[in-house]
């Protein structure tokens, strides 16, 4: 259960197997099942997430009652509300389970305290910081410069084996338009990719 998390912390930081063992013992694990909730918006995001099984989806909902599909989270993933963790403010987000999914997870008293145990921690956080960072700007500027259809290719590219695990209103959702405009725009992509 713990191999994907340490490999996933072995591409910033080397532990040595004491440091492994330290790590680890900080973890509890968390099972969910398929649409159960991991945050709801307006909690405090006690947690930070690491995704050893399932799919999760953040999530906001406006004041019509549309979802917003911010993230997607599988295996190898972290998920949370990084804000309300670190500032344990209110969330602005939900966080449910779009698959049986099973969970690691940290607090925060075990994460200030693992920085203090082992300080190349925060280098490891610090990399997953910038990446979160870089991944919602490019989202942002995908969203505002970019057409649906190179929006669901982007996607497509980044993301290739999500789009069989994923319902279509979900990515519909997530890439900001109608489950009919992205039927459209797959089956035009599908058209192109059978004919080259």
């Amino acid at each position: 259960m713990y191999d994907l998390i340490l490999k996933n912390i072995s591409r910033f930081i080397t532990l040595t197997p004491e440091e492994e063992q330290y790590f680890i013992s900080l973890f509890k694990v968390k099972k969910l099942r398929k649409k159960q909730y991991l945050l709801q918006e307006g909690e405090i995001c006690r947690n930070e997430y690491f995704v050893t099984k399932g799919c999760l989806r953040t999530y906001t909902i406006d004041e019509k009652g549309l979802e917003h599909v911010i993230q997607f989270s599988i295996e190898d993933w972290w998920t949370g509300d990084m804000y309300s963790f670190l500032t344990q403010n209110p969330s602005s987000y939900t966080i449910d389970a779009i698959e049986d999914s099973e969970l690691l997870y940290l607090d925060k008293v075990s994460h200030d305290e693992l920085y203090l145990k082992v300080p190349k921690f925060e280098r490891f956080f610090r990399h997953l910081l910038q990446y979160a960072f870089i991944s919602m700007q490019e989202r942002i500027n995908a969203t505002l410069s970019q057409t649906a259809d190179q929006r669901y290719c982007s996607f497509i590219e980044k993301y290739p084996l999500m789009e069989q695990r994923l319902p279509l209103k979900q990515i519909a959702s997530y890439l900001g338009i109608t489950p009919e405009s992205l039927s459209r725009i797959r089956s035009s992509y599908n058209k192109v990719n059978r004919s080259s």
